[in-house]
């Protein structure tokens, strides 16, 4: 099995831009030496708490200072580009660095709705992905009615982004590699890769189904360590709610400091002496990040061994994508480096 890294190059708390990017790639530096896979980054627009905006810059500046590992696009939101542009860009980049490049592609805006229609200058969000797609993979077969240079020619790895039917349905029909976003939307998650695997159907570009899996993770020497960082992955999950994202923030005691802390702060009303505890409130944004994080591991490197394979009878995949949300850059390479060990012995 497979490992590799989702970066949504978040800033940490009291990081400016430059400092999150530093950091984007003294990670991708330390998972190339744990021999990681590949290093995807995202695409995200009109966060004041996220660098990845201008997600192909990024992805060349990572090429630039790494030597093996692959770096792609987790993903283009290709509804917000030319796809004329983005084969000029990504044949440039694969010209540029041969044979390390992925070109992840999903169809969401990445965004609020005012946003998408400042990117696309249209109050029309409907697009036609699948036309979009062949679009694209038309520019670097050099089949379209004008030519893309330099992409014309070039092979460039295609991977299919949802967390929908929809989309496990498109990346079957098309032949190609389906990564679910088990990381932030896990709904769906079993249906979704079952029906991949199912309805796939053999390309040039690929004989059998592969799926990735998105997950996060925080891995520590005990289990109560990494139960301590993850909680910056709860507050983080509870800023992106509630619109109240901060970067991520140092970790706290445990998760129930979390919940305290803002149930103090947000929710619970005083009269005069008394005020309600966390306990006596039915809280719904702890449910919601509940479900959408229920695909983390987290733990030892034994606990978070068991809790991937208690995932693979669960989901059929061949390659893990992990998102990790942990404030302490040292304690987050670590983090990666153990679960790497870990991967290696399965």
């Amino acid at each position: 099995m497979k490992v590799s890294i989702l970066n949504l190059a978040p800033l940490r708390q009291g990081d400016s831009f430059r400092d999150a990017i530093d950091s984007l790639v003294r990670l991708a530096q330390a998972a190339e030496s744990y021999g990681y896979e590949r290093y995807w980054i995202a695409e995200h627009h009109n966060t004041p708490t996220i660098a990845s905006s201008a997600t192909q810059l990024l992805i060349q500046h990572t090429l630039a200072n790494t030597h093996s590992i692959r770096v792609g696009s987790g993903g283009v939101m290709l509804p917000n580009h030319s796809p004329y542009l983005v084969a000029e860009q990504y044949g440039t980049l694969e010209t540029l660095y041969p044979n390390r490049l992925d070109l992840g592609l999903g169809r969401a805006p990445g965004t609020d709705y005012e946003t998408a229609r400042a990117i696309r200058r249209t109050n029309n969000l409907q697009s036609n992905f699948p036309n979009e797609i062949a679009e694209l993979q038309g520019y670097f077969d050099g089949t379209n009615p004008v030519q893309a240079y330099p992409a014309a020619g070039l092979s460039i790895p295609f991977y299919i982004l949802g967390s929908s039917l929809e989309s496990a349905r498109l990346a079957a029909r098309l032949g190609l590699p389906y990564s679910f976003a088990a990381h932030f939307a896990p709904a769906m998650m079993e249906e979704a890769v079952a029906l991949y695997r199912r309805l796939f159907n053999p390309s040039e570009k690929l004989s059998e189904p592969y799926v990735i899996l998105g997950a996060n993770a925080a891995v520590a020497d005990t289990d109560e360590e990494a139960e301590r960082l993850a909680t910056t992955q709860v507050q983080s999950f509870l800023g992106l709610i509630t619109g109240e994202s901060k970067g991520l923030q140092p970790p706290v005691a445990n998760i129930e400091e979390v919940w305290h802390n803002y149930v103090k702060a947000k929710v619970v009303p005083h009269f005069g002496p008394i005020a309600f505890e966390s306990k006596d409130l039915i809280n719904r944004e702890r449910t919601v990040i509940e479900n959408m994080t229920y695909v983390s591991l987290i733990g030892s490197p034994q606990t978070v061994s068991e809790q991937i394979d208690a995932l693979k009878e669960r989901v059929d995949f061949d390659e893990l994508m992990i998102n990790s949300y942990i404030y302490d850059e040292a304690a987050q390479h670590y983090s990666y480096k153990l679960l790497a060990n870990v991967v290696k012995n399965k």
